[in-house]
């Protein structure tokens, strides 16, 4: 299979996000979500800067960062 790292790296986010909406647990989602959009937004910079990629997944990055943290304090906050 002749394929490029690039290609890799595009392939690996792919089935780590189809992957992270299989599972139960919300947090368990975002966790695995955020390693899928993190590939995306390397990849994103790898196809030589290709915006919409990069954008798209660093916004749902930050989405998911968002709500695992503010499930945080939600918790510890009597």
């Amino acid at each position: 299979m002749d394929m490029s790292f690039t290609d890799w790296v595009g392939y690996l986010g792919s089935f780590v996000l189809m992957v992270s909406f299989l599972m139960k647990n919300i947090i368990t989602l975002r966790i695995i979500n955020s390693a899928g959009c993190f590939l995306f937004v390397i990849y994103g910079f790898m196809l030589g800067v290709s915006w919409p990629v990069i954008i798209t997944n660093a916004f749902i990055l930050g989405v998911n960062i968002y709500y695992l943290t503010r499930k945080k304090t939600e918790k510890t906050t009597p």
